[in-house]
């Protein structure tokens, strides 16, 4: 770990995890694109065992890190992609080879998940020898708590206020195409048009539009408190999150926060006493900030005492200049502000008829490309009025893209499923270890490994799970037993596939869901579902469906062809295949893209003729598991098939289940829908676009790559590379017969 971004990126530098660009570069969208195509190639330095071992197949992924020293309209100097590769996120906390936190195992995020499982484990000492041992390991968390100072701290080198706050002159990004940009979406133009102080007075209202619309802040730690402890010298309440933070003017941005996260509750806390919310943008800081940002806490448990804990020792602050709070005293830029009190809650569609007024102290807010692939939809969001912006004599500027996996923010994400990992065994002993795929953006899947003790011991622990912290928000649970190779995505869908059983081992629920899952019926609220894929024992006959020892036969490779052959014939189909790596799962491309009512019901048709086909086979013949998606998703791949199946379907809609189509099968409609497309009573909300930069910027840097100084190889690249494809000792020979 580092004090501070300047030696976090010398770090980075001098072992070669770093690339200069000398060359200037547009921050809309020339630096999203260079910085999409450098995450997917190769990362410089290899990481830790320990990642290799619980992501085999994405351990070596991630580009160098990038600094851009010449952005159009900054003087600031731009970092990206700092956080984009295990080895440098175990840089940024310590535990990459030769680092403290290292420890003497496979090193990585799970020697310091070792050390979170120690001073979390129940047992108390045993006797003297081991309560002095208890001691001596508690004995560092006496100093990780926030060191608030006084005096000028580096963040406040330079203070701007009043008239001097000119938020464009820092080198913010706009990401994807459509970023900002309502009306291209389908809402009407006019929406923020009486919101006051929005654009620039030496800016051209046309010229603002193409130049700084859609410009977001994404790297930010987002500093506030609940307003009962307004006037708290240490207040207990203060949080950290990382929201982004749209430029809105000179002095405006809209704060965007999701309705079940801290910063918002403290917002309402404001809103409820009828009183602007003090509020601090911090960039850069401790090396350690970003991932503390971000980490699923319990309540009560402060991002600073976890900061501390990752820092070895607490995080600088200072007072704000203009804000009653405390400040990271070691960030490259602060700035200070209040969140209006005034603003209207989510849940604004001005396309409806009763929408009403967008009201005080609100703008109409987005769209986003967002971390699950596709634009998150504009809504009402709260404006804040910037009182300063303070910074360093000579700051870098932190900044993150987000999009279609694997982007920088997925190894901030695999860093919570080890760091979390002793915490989530604490309130689920049953869980031995887990896995947040990548086709499942974070929020979509979980992979849970159990050893089973009892019938129906997989559902036990999915319910647990979907009452666990911002775990509750998982859309799908895979439970595997402890003979299947857990990490290894093959195995877990092959183990569904040959021990699921879709008529007897689903589980169905409602419960809530991320806000940013666009096929949820209603917003943030839907179907659940979990898949037991352990061994049946006796006492699981759900359904009053019978338990046996042998796994299902899976159709032959020559069954699978024959099938796709058929189904390529059928008005509609595009391709169907069962993808690469996934054994037991069909998938078909139906041509259906965004926004086409004329092709209403259209994914759930085709299933419905391929299961009357399907009617009356025997098992071994039928897929277990059948997808249909939309236009352009490769069906040969697995990784680009599950993303959309997951991102495109609610199972309380789009699931058809064996009881409804008399087929062992289940068959999902992950093809993007129109309001027509409500089935069971569960209607479509706005369905948003797939991230996808123009043709224009695309050729653009492509053919500048060279001129960045770039690693050409990054533009040869499909995907990420994979591992042999090997069956798992545990399903050998359990394959179906031919024909």
């Amino acid at each position: 770990m580092y004090a501070d971004l300047q030696s976090f990126v010398a770090a980075l530098e001098s072992s070669g995890e770093l690339v200069r660009v000398t060359e200037p570069v547009s921050p809309v969208l020339e630096i999203t694109q260079i910085a999409d195509l450098v995450s997917k190639s190769r990362a410089p330095g290899e990481p830790s065992a320990a990642a290799r071992a619980c992501d085999p197949r994405h351990a070596l992924l991630g580009g160098p890190a990038l600094l851009f020293e010449k952005v159009e309209g900054s003087k600031f100097p731009l970092l990206i992609n700092a956080y984009g590769s295990y080895r440098r996120m175990e840089m940024a906390l310590g535990c990459a080879a030769g680092q403290p936190r290292a420890g003497a195992g496979s090193g990585g995020f799970d020697a310091i998940g070792a050390i979170i499982g120690e001073l979390v484990k129940p047992e108390p000492p045993r006797g003297l020898g081991e309560a002095l041992g208890k001691a001596r390991q508690f004995a560092p968390l006496l100093k990780i708590g926030p060191k608030r100072t006084g005096g000028k701290a580096l963040s406040q080198q330079v203070v701007r206020q009043g008239s001097q706050i000119d938020l464009t002159r820092l080198p913010i990004l706009r990401c994807w195409p459509h970023d900002g940009d309502f009306y291209a979406l389908g809402y009407p133009a006019n929406v923020n048009d009486d919101v006051a102080n929005l654009g620039h007075p030496e800016i051209d209202p046309d010229d603002w539009h193409k130049r700084y619309r859609g410009r977001y802040i994404t790297l930010a730690g987002i500093h506030t408190i609940h307003a009962d402890d307004a006037g708290e010298d240490k207040p207990k309440s203060h949080n950290i999150g990382m929201y982004r933070v749209q430029l809105l003017g000179k002095d405006r941005v809209a704060m965007h926060w999701h309705m079940h996260h801290d910063g918002a509750a403290h917002w309402r806390s404001w809103k409820r006493k009828k009183q602007d919310m003090p509020i601090a943008i911090a960039l850069g800081g401790e090396s350690v900030l970003p991932y503390a940002a971000t980490a699923p806490l319990p309540p009560g448990i402060s991002e600073l005492l976890m900061g501390g804990f990752l820092n070895n020792g607490g995080i600088r602050l200072t007072r704000g200049k203009t804000v009653p709070l405390w400040v990271p005293a070691n960030a490259e830029m602060i700035i200070e502000g209040y969140v209006s009190h005034e603003a209207g809650f989510i849940g604004y569609d001005p396309r409806e008829e009763s929408h009403g007024e967008l009201g005080p102290g609100a703008v109409f807010e987005g769209p986003f490309g967002d971390h699950t692939g596709f634009y998150s939809m504009p809504d009402r969001y709260p404006i804040v009025k910037v009182t300063a912006v303070t910074r360093r004599e000579r700051p870098i500027y932190p900044t993150t893209v987000v999009g279609l996996p694997p982007q920088e923010d997925y190894y901030l994400g695999k860093a919570t499923e080890r760091l979390f990992l002793p915490l989530l065994k604490v309130l689920i002993p049953d869980i031995i270890d887990y896995d947040l795929p990548m086709f499942g953006a974070f929020h979509n899947c979980a992979v849970l490994q159990i050893a089973k003790h009892y019938p129906l011991h997989a559902r036990r622990v999915m319910h647990a799970v979907w009452g666990a912290g911002q775990m509750a928000w998982t859309k799908s649970i895979f439970v595997v037993g402890d003979d299947v190779q857990l990490h290894d995505h093959r195995a877990v869908l092959h183990a569904a596939a040959k021990l699921c059983d879709p008529t007897r081992d689903l589980e169905l629920v409602n419960g809530p869901l991320d806000i940013l899952d666009h096929a949820a019926p209603r917003l943030a609220a839907g179907g659940k579902i979990g898949f037991d894929c352990t061994r049946a024992w006796p006492g699981e006959e759900v359904n009053g469906i019978a338990v046996g020892d042998t796994p299902r036969d899976l159709p032959s490779d020559s069954r699978l062809a024959a099938l796709a052959f058929g189904l390529r014939g059928v008005e509609g189909v595009r391709n169907a295949a069962q993808p690469e790596d996934a054994p037991g799962w069909f998938v078909i491309e139906v041509d259906r893209g965004l926004g086409e009512p004329e092709n209403v019901g259209l994914g759930r048709r085709i299933l419905d003729g391929l299961l009357e086909v399907l009617r009356g086979e025997r098992v071994h013949r039928v897929p277990p598991f059948i997808v249909a998606v939309g236009r352009g998703v490769n069906v040969h791949k697995a990784g680009d098939a599950l993303f959309h199946w997951l991102a495109n379907m609610d199972p309380t809609r789009d699931l058809i289940t064996p009881d409804e189509s008399g087929v062992p099968a289940l068959a999902f409609d992950a093809t993007p829908k129109t309001p027509g497309d409500i089935f069971g009573g569960q209607p479509v909300r706005a369905w948003p676009p797939v991230l996808e930069m123009t043709e224009e910027i695309d050729t653009l840097v492509r053919s500048r790559w060279r001129d960045y100084g770039l690693d050409p190889a990054a533009l040869e690249r499909e995907g990420p590379p994979q591992p042999p494809k090997e069956e798992p000792e545990i399903l050998e020979g359990a394959g179906g017969p031919a024909g």
